[in-house]
């Protein structure tokens, strides 16, 4: 756990020595997944519970405050992480002989989920509504932190390295989006139930 917390706080402070102590670091994307993404993912998940299931919120002037929608959105927000990490790691391995280089899937995985650090860490913003405008600068902070890893991890030359950082960008992004749709629609008969008996004025 000391080693999670101490990586973590390192993208968070110093992400350019965080990326050159991991860059060669040998872990599989599994691996990586379950013992640094999956702790970290549980931060907005249990945030997002406590922000919608205990405490609540007010939007247009309407109460809502649920257990049953906090617990399904807790799990969409678990769910969605893991498998963006893993989905936009798998894209990015893909598209690297597109430009000019290789990446193993394992080292993919780890430049997205690692980059996600601040975004999760920031998560614990969702447990107050009003302040779920810093998860959200947390997240664009993630971005800046993905760029810096973008070199190190992928050994693509300085020439295509900013076309395949954008691609990037738009690939995680999509695979956001689309993960949030599905899971939204998966999960929307059990939200739309529960939320029947949630709103109060």
């Amino acid at each position: 756990m000391d080693k999670l917390i101490n990586l973590a706080k390192q993208f968070i402070l110093q992400p350019k020595e965080a990326w050159e102590s991991v860059k060669d670091d040998n872990s599989t994307a599994q691996q990586h997944v379950t013992s640094y993404v999956f702790p970290l993912a549980l931060i907005p998940a249990i945030a997002t519970f406590i922000g919608v299931g205990v405490i609540g919120y007010s939007f247009l002037g309407v109460r809502v405050h649920s257990m049953e929608l906090g617990i399904s959105q807790a799990i969409m927000s678990l769910i969605g992480t893991l498998l963006g990490v893993f989905i936009s790691g798998f894209v990015i391995h893909k598209l690297a002989p597109s430009f000019q280089t290789e990446v193993s899937l394992d080292k993919a995985v780890k430049l997205v989920g690692f980059s996600y650090t601040a975004a999760l860490v920031g998560g614990i913003f969702n447990i107050y509504t009003p302040l779920a405008i810093l998860a959200l600068i947390a997240g664009l902070y993630s971005l800046y932190v993905l760029y810096l890893g973008f070199k190190p991890m992928t050994n693509v030359s300085e020439e295509k390295s900013l076309g395949y950082f954008l691609v990037s960008i738009v690939v995680i992004i999509l695979v956001y989006v689309v993960i949030g749709i599905l899971l939204a629609a998966i999960f929307g008969a059990i939200g739309f139930a529960t939320m029947k008996g949630s709103f109060t004025m």
